[in-house]
């Protein structure tokens, strides 16, 4: 349904992740902004876990092949279609024989494509996401190449003229910007700190370098010292946890992070937060500021209440 005329940067199909085979050494990995993901699913009245394309920095051009309903969301590539600038966070009906190209990002630079019934790829432990270091899941365990043709999932029902044009309200949508303030909840190893270092760390910003991917940001700026050694008896890894080696820079791990790691994690970026992470490139800075485990979990309440009413709006136009 879909084929692939130019790969663009580094696409690859992505769900919500493989859950529940961290303690067998396998990462969740998944789309890096979720939300993005969850939002586009939505607007095509998929479940949210089904699987879209990841399209990173510079994306692909992609030749329709049968007509169906698509949405763009996360970061702005420039979407066009026939020539013609896709609106973004919208479902729109993408007719047999068009031509879908991205270009350079304008804000963020990962952004997402849902197509309505998703797209068909093997599951591999109970999730269709591409995990490129192992080289399983998605199409063929890599990113999409030139020649690639993807199916889609078929789906009954409405006609897709009927489910088109659902959006998500402009205030919802989230601002990509270069300069980001994370909120964090302190690491369970917060107090292997000195303190002039913890009150650095949430003083002065921290620039993304280029030594950063899916699976983590290394982030350079003031140096944090420990109060002794930099090594711990290894744990598990959460998705936002801040490692600081004996270097002293801090690596914010992501969607790829490794099961479990032997650093001092001084902070966690709380969930809501790190869909903004994700859209972020090297050399932008992050700011980090603390919160209360209460107040974040306040925040996750609100995001998953917005997608829950989106769902029943979109479910009572279905009706109309």
């Amino acid at each position: 349904m879909l084929e692939v005329i130019k790969p663009g940067l580094f696409t690859t199909v992505q769900d919500l992740g493989r859950h529940g085979y961290q303690q067998y050494g396998m990462v969740v990995g998944g789309a890096m902004d979720s939300f993005a993901l969850r939002i586009g699913n939505v607007l095509v009245g998929n479940e949210e876990n089904a699987a879209g394309l990841e399209m990173t920095m510079i994306g692909p051009i992609l030749h329709i092949q049968k007509d169906c309903l698509i949405a763009i969301t996360g970061g702005d590539l420039s979407p066009q279609l026939n020539g013609r600038p896709v609106p973004m966070w919208k479902s729109i009906v993408a007719p047999k024989g068009s031509e879908l190209r991205f270009g350079q990002g304008t804000c963020g630079i990962r952004s997402y494509l849902a197509i309505r019934g998703g797209i068909d790829v093997p599951e591999v432990m109970g999730s269709r996401s591409t995990y490129v270091k192992a080289g399983i899941g998605g199409f063929q365990g890599r990113p999409l190449q030139k020649g690639d043709v993807l199916s889609v999932y078929t789906t009954g029902g409405e006609r897709l003229s009927q489910v088109k044009n659902r959006r998500l309200h402009p205030h919802c949508i989230p601002r990509y910007e270069s300069s980001i303030v994370a909120r964090v909840i302190p690491g369970p190893q917060h107090d292997w700190f000195q303190r002039e270092s913890l009150e650095a760390f949430f003083r002065e910003p921290y620039t993304i370098t280029p030594q950063s991917d899916r699976m983590g940001y290394r982030l350079a700026g003031k140096k944090l010292l420990h109060t002794g050694s930099a090594d711990i008896i290894t744990d598990a890894i959460a998705l936002g946890a801040i490692q600081v080696p004996a270097s002293g820079q801090p690596i914010l791990l992501m969607a790829d992070r490794q099961t479990t790691g032997g650093y001092p994690k001084i902070a966690t970026v709380i969930s809501v937060d790190l869909s903004l992470v994700a859209q972020a490139k090297p050399g932008d800075q992050i700011r980090f500021t603390p919160i209360t485990v209460e107040e974040s979990h306040r925040l996750l309440f609100e995001r998953e209440q917005l997608i829950q009413q989106l769902k029943l709006a979109n479910e009572n136009m279905a009706k109309k």
